[in-house]
């Protein structure tokens, strides 16, 4: 099977009242991950890649080739988005030409109006290739890609110029954050996200710095309108124990311990079981 845009999942999702897990990648053994999870659950899935990891991995081309290839290998059947997250115009244009099924252009740090031309000039270009587009108003805080933000709560005036700009959904701030959150976090802000969905409609809502938010939060944001949910931190630190616990329990001195699938081997299961548990939270378990 193909890579497929993201919007007929989302719409989808929103009829169906679930939301779509987006997972970033950051090696070759989240991609294999990611997708196995999906495949054994039936799911659809999002695979996304931020500028870091797509320099890390050698460029949008090598990228999307390994996850077409891997798909072919590993037998998927399920659909399958392949997504820029927080791509500079730049980037985006970079990923719609080099085989990415669904592009997000981040223009939150610019002037609305600015923010609107470029998603405008992006959406043209993807529309020719079938390619979905998610853009952004109020920036997400916390640190992606070693880049801090502060965070900005979301302007529903400005939400609804979005969608009357037809994008195909949005990403709006509403108090979450990248990367772990503080022990102060004051929670997602429910009031705002019900204003903003009021403005924008059917339009499918974004719900970035996914990881760690309390489940009856992540409940409620897919009630009031949240169809697709980031998760990267999480998965990373997930990763990032279970290969600490081979090295922990000295496996690495047991025999071909030392060989580099071994090591890795933990940490692609922790980053599998914890998709497919996200995936069930999110309600999108068997509907691919």
């Amino acid at each position: 099977m193909s890579l497929v845009s993201a919007k007929s999942m989302l719409t989808d999702a929103c009829s169906g009242h679930y939301a779509i897990g987006h997972f970033n990648l950051n090696n070759m053994e989240s991609i294999r991950a990611f997708l196995l999870a999906a495949q054994e659950t039936h799911s659809p899935i999002i695979l996304a890649v931020s500028g870091g990891s797509a320099a890390y991995m050698g460029g949008y081309r090598t990228i999307s080739h390994m996850v077409e290839d891997f798909m072919y290998y590993l037998h998927i059947t399920v659909p399958v988005a392949l997504h820029v997250d927080h791509g500079s115009y730049e980037q985006v244009l970079q990923a719609i030409e080099q085989g990415f099924s669904s592009v997000m252009f981040d223009g939150s740090s610019l002037p609305i109006e600015k923010n609107q031309q470029l998603t405008g000039e992006v959406m043209q270009l993807a529309q020719k290739h079938g390619i979905s587009v998610e853009a952004e108003v109020g920036g997400i805080g916390g640190e992606e890609d070693g880049h801090i933000a502060r965070g900005e709560c979301a302007d529903p005036h400005h939400c609804r110029l979005m969608a009357e700009l037809g994008v195909d959904f949005l990403a709006a701030g509403i108090g979450n954050i990248h990367g772990k959150y503080p022990a102060d976090w004051e929670g997602l802000h429910f009031d705002l996200l019900r204003q903003i969905k009021k403005e924008v409609g059917a339009l499918p809502l974004v719900l970035h710095g996914g990881s760690n938010i309390p489940d009856d939060q992540i409940r409620q944001a897919i009630d009031f309108g949240v169809c697709k949910i980031n998760v990267n931190t999480e998965c990373q630190v997930a990763f990032t124990e279970a290969t600490k616990r081979f090295f922990a329990e000295g496996k690495d001195m047991q025999p071909r311990g030392f060989a580099p699938r071994a090591m890795l081997a933990p940490g692609l299961e922790a980053t599998k079981q914890l998709c497919i548990k996200k995936m069930e939270l999110f309600g999108c378990l068997g509907k691919a």
